[in-house]
């Protein structure tokens, strides 16, 4: 896939309705992107919060309200509780952020006792992004969970995006290892660890996937600056993954491509139990719709 379009196209050729239950699903870009992909057929809507707004919401879309599941619980941690218990019971397929905020959210998902990591996982986070000047989807990790990943976490982070990369039909996805510099250095500890993932990789401990790294973003995405370095590398400017070394980087790097490079993206939470889709209040109405899409076809996965 090339196109975040295509994620959807995907979904509905699914043949089914993948049930999604959205905590605190009072803001209007959540209700715009649910009300789409309800009218469009592939998902179901569980929609937790204070049923008046709610309703109003619908209404504001043309959505019929009996279209819709709606569970009326005003107060942000009760109704993230009763989104996870859907979710854990299955009762619903997907878990998705609605107005509540992130920590509150997340403090639930990772619930030792109701919550939907299992033990000893490592949760992350991976998107992919569609963007005007790159030729193909790229899915970048981790922008969103893991502040600074140590050797274990990055391994998870490539794991994850792999399968992600699989599931939107990138049989064997090419990964570069993002740093300043395609030099491995003592004094810039992530490339150590690349370099023992590249080791790895090598000896099959890593599977699906060609990786190489240290890399910087032109050697990762551009052809041309492959050729001008001089710099031999297996993912030769044609990368369908970014890892970063930390969440900062990770963070700032996709926002900058989102505000000021037109991207859009679909993302989920990874290492859980069920699909998770967690989106900042500020993100748009289509990414969201995106994330839904996506979630449908990773449900399928688990």
């Amino acid at each position: 896939m090339k196109r975040l379009i295509e994620i959807v196209e995907k979904a509905k050729s699914l043949g089914k309705k993948t049930r999604i239950a959205v905590a605190l699903a009072e803001d209007a870009n959540t209700i715009g992107a649910i009300c789409r992909a309800t009218k469009e057929g592939f998902i179901h809507p569980v929609l937790i919060g204070d049923k008046h707004r709610i309703e109003c919401l619908l209404e504001a879309q043309g959505l019929p309200l009996s279209d819709a599941e709606i569970i009326d619980i005003k107060e942000p941690a009760q109704a993230t509780k009763e989104a996870v218990r859907k979710v854990r019971s299955g009762e619903a397929d997907v878990l998705m952020k609605g107005l509540v905020g992130t920590d509150q959210f997340l403090r639930e998902v990772l619930n030792k006792e109701r919550g939907l990591l299992p033990p000893k996982a490592v949760m992350s986070y991976a998107c992919a992004l569609e963007l005007p000047k790159y030729h193909k989807l790229l899915i970048i990790s981790d922008t969103a969970v893991l502040p600074t990943p140590d050797l274990n976490q990055k391994i998870a982070m490539i794991n994850y995006s792999v399968k992600m990369a699989q599931t939107l039909g990138i049989k064997k996805p090419k990964v570069a290892l993002i740093s300043a510099t395609e030099k491995v250095s003592p004094g810039m500890p992530n490339t150590l660890d690349y370099a023992l993932i590249c080791k790895m990789a090598d000896r099959g401990q890593i599977k699906g996937c060609t990786i190489d790294g240290p890399l910087d973003v032109f050697l990762a995405c551009d052809k041309e600056s492959v050729a001008t370095k001089g710099v031999p590398t297996p993912v030769d400017g044609d990368a369908d993954i970014l890892i970063f070394p930390n969440l900062e980087t990770a963070n700032a790097f996709y926002k900058g491509l989102m505000l000021f490079g037109g991207g859009e993206l679909a993302g989920l939470i990874q290492g859980t139990t069920k699909p998770v889709v967690v989106m900042s209040r500020s993100e748009s109405e289509n990414s969201k719709y995106y994330c839904i899409a996506l979630s449908c076809l990773m449900a399928e996965e688990q």
